[in-house]
């Protein structure tokens, strides 16, 4: 499964994202891919598409983000494409990454094309221009959870880290112990999972001194996923003394994406873009 990370496969251009790519993650043929009618949120196998900033503005930080959508769908637009075109405006370059889920996917294939992904951008930096020690990962809600877990569970292939140098986790699922979204437990673990699968694939039992540093953003109003899961994965950062910053908002509904439309709850991406340029990531 593990093949070469500079193959770069089936290149669509697309739009309205100037100088982005559509890339295929795997060789066609791999013995992961499930056959069946593939649409722009539900992908038979995983892509990444590369969205670069402006050369004359590129700071050299690159961010893989994760789309929510409870593990049964991605949300490509608020939480892809205007976050890509959000990082882009700022220098930054992103790889929206169509991840695999339910109903054909299950565990671990999300968590695998999310640290194959990683280590795409991070085998080809140069190429793209960024610095293979300033890639980090973003999650929305599901895609948060998944971006927890890469942050927490990761590999190195052919010599390649899959693991971030940093996260931003936008509203997301973190336990599958307490306070849990049970739509995204049952698309990624199934009707039954083992306790010791649901423990874990709780984020915030799985830090350790090597998690990144992170970046954390909820609404205590959001009822579909509790701030509690932000709480509890900030408090694991604190106790093995991982950097973090946490923002709660009293208003907002769950999904919000760059909450463009909402005054207050909009400055959350200034504070993330101060947030990393305090840890020199700007």
């Amino acid at each position: 499964m593990n093949k070469p990370l500079l193959l770069l496969l089936a290149v669509t251009f697309l739009a309205p994202l100037a100088r982005a790519e559509r890339v295929k993650l795997l060789p066609a043929g791999d013995p992961s891919i499930v056959a069946g009618q593939e649409t722009d949120s539900d992908p038979t196998e995983p892509t990444v598409d590369i969205c670069l900033a402006p050369k004359e503005t590129a700071n050299g930080t690159a961010v893989v983000v994760l789309p929510g959508g409870g593990y049964g769908h991605l949300a490509m637009d608020h939480e892809g494409k205007q976050i890509a075109e959000f990082f882009n405006a700022n220098g930054i370059a992103a790889f929206i990454t169509r991840y695999r889920h339910a109903k054909r996917y299950q565990h671990p294939i999300p968590m695998q094309d999310a640290q194959r992904a990683i280590r795409f951008v991070r085998a080809n930096a140069a190429r793209f221009g960024v610095k293979p020690d300033r890639i980090g990962v973003m999650g929305f809600s599901a895609g948060g959870h998944l971006a927890a877990t890469v942050s927490t569970q990761f590999e190195t292939v052919d010599g390649v880290s899959s693991r971030p140098d940093f996260s931003i986790l936008c509203y997301p699922v973190i336990s599958f112990v307490e306070f849990t979204h049970q739509g995204s437990r049952k698309n990624l673990l199934g009707e039954d999972p083992s306790p010791e699968l649901v423990k874990r694939m709780s984020a915030e039992l799985s830090v350790t001194k090597d998690t990144p540093p992170a970046f954390l953003f909820h609404t205590d109003a959001d009822t579909g996923v509790p701030s509690e899961n932000s709480i509890l994965y900030y408090r694991a950062l604190r106790q093995n003394k991982i950097p973090a910053e946490l923002h709660i908002y009293r208003p907002g509904k769950h999904g919000l994406g760059l909450a463009k439309d909402h005054p207050q709850l909009s400055t959350w991406s200034t504070l993330l873009l101060n947030w990393m340029t305090g840890i020199g990531l700007k």
